[in-house]
């Protein structure tokens, strides 16, 4: 018989949803502001393998001539951003839930066996709870990602008011820059997120919009007695 299972709190779901059109929004602004002054690329000296981002690119989204409203977009998002991981935080610090998404010291060595397994190359699971050993690193990683990138904001943003923290970060060039690269990151993971939710399938799904799974009924033992068998020629054979 299947059983119904508690999956994520209301408050984890509240932050979980609520990031999810931020971020989008963040990034969406943020490439309107990059526009302005698009100057990063992969290569090296007057050789380009990769720009961020082609012409066509920007036509493509009608990017272009948008840096006001991108702006204003942007620094009114970000408080939602900020005061949305603020809580995120202090929740899993008040409520303990902290301990099932920081990774611990076998995460690293289960990550990996994690990763074998989703791409077909090790049958295997090693044992896990709420989360996996990979899903811990990837979460964690988004919370310092998430701080990352409100101090290079903030650097970036109030240059002259946060110009000890700008210093720290090593300038206002690099910061920029570390704060390209985060959000760089911050799409990544937002698109392989979306990809491994639609690949682990509907109750996954749910779980993050109910706060429930439905969890099948573990397979029959297996063992002695007397087991039938249909062979091709329909006769019926019969192992003791």
């Amino acid at each position: 018989m299947k059983k119904i299972v508690k999956k994520h709190p209301l408050a984890i779901r509240w932050f979980h949803w609520i990031n999810f059109p931020v971020i989008a929004v963040m990034v969406w602004s943020g490439l309107l502001i990059y526009w302005a002054n698009d100057v990063y690329k992969v290569g090296w000296g007057d050789k380009t393998i990769l720009k961020f981002f082609p012409d066509s690119f920007y036509k493509a989204l009608h990017i272009p001539f948008r840096l006001a409203e991108g702006m204003s977009l942007h620094f009114v998002f970000m408080w939602f951003f900020t005061i949305n991981g603020f809580l995120y935080v202090l929740y899993l610090a008040i409520s303990g839930e902290w301990r099932l998404i920081f990774p611990n010291r076998k995460s690293l060595k289960e990550s990996w066996q994690v990763v074998l397994h989703d791409l077909h190359l090790r049958k295997g699971m090693p044992p896990q709870k709420k989360y996996n050993a990979a899903q811990r690193i990837a979460y964690t990683g988004v919370i310092i990602m998430g701080i990352g990138s409100l101090l290079t904001g903030l650097s970036i943003y109030k240059p002259v008011q946060f110009h000890t923290l700008c210093a720290m970060l090593g300038g206002y060039e690099w910061t920029r820059a570390e704060h390209f690269i985060l959000t760089i990151l911050f799409t990544l993971f937002f698109l392989l997120h979306i990809i491994q939710v639609i690949l682990a399938g509907w109750n996954n799904f749910r779980g993050m919009v109910t706060g429930f799974e439905v969890v099948p009924p573990p397979p029959p033992p297996t063992g002695g007695g007397t087991m039938e068998i249909i062979s091709p020629s329909n006769e019926l054979k019969t192992d003791d």
